[in-house]
């Protein structure tokens, strides 16, 4: 049996992004993950343990240099490669003028390196 195809067509382009997070769930629960992706509208994240689809939760994504924290929900998962690795579909909730800024100022260094040019002339 095929495996489900997870390309879609997006209204915002999704980037390679390597960054450390972190997911607390609303009863306190937290998870260490890794951002893969990211876009304006969310990010694709991989853990050790599953998180059901429309799960609700707090996510903290860290490049090393800046941090942002906003509010994530899972809208679909994969086990990936037998590792014991679950890929995640997050999209962001409603996010304010600083998370806003920082997911931009992200995507413009991602967009820029993605052209092969410089974000900062």
């Amino acid at each position: 049996m095929a495996k489900p195809s997870y390309a879609v067509k997006r209204m915002n382009p999704r980037f390679p992004f390597s960054a450390q997070a972190e997911i607390t769930l609303h009863d306190g629960t937290w998870l260490p993950a890794q951002v893969a992706e990211i876009s304006a509208r969310g990010c694709y994240v991989d853990t050790l343990e599953p998180i059901p689809v429309g799960t609700e939760f707090e996510l903290s994504i860290c490049d090393g240099t800046h941090t942002c924290e906003l509010p994530g929900k899972v809208i679909y998962e994969h086990v990936g490669g037998g590792f014991g690795v679950v890929g995640m579909g997050v999209v962001f909730g409603n996010v304010g003028f600083e998370q806003h800024s920082a997911i931009d100022a992200w995507l413009v260094e991602l967009a820029g390196h993605r052209s092969g040019t410089s974000a900062n002339p």
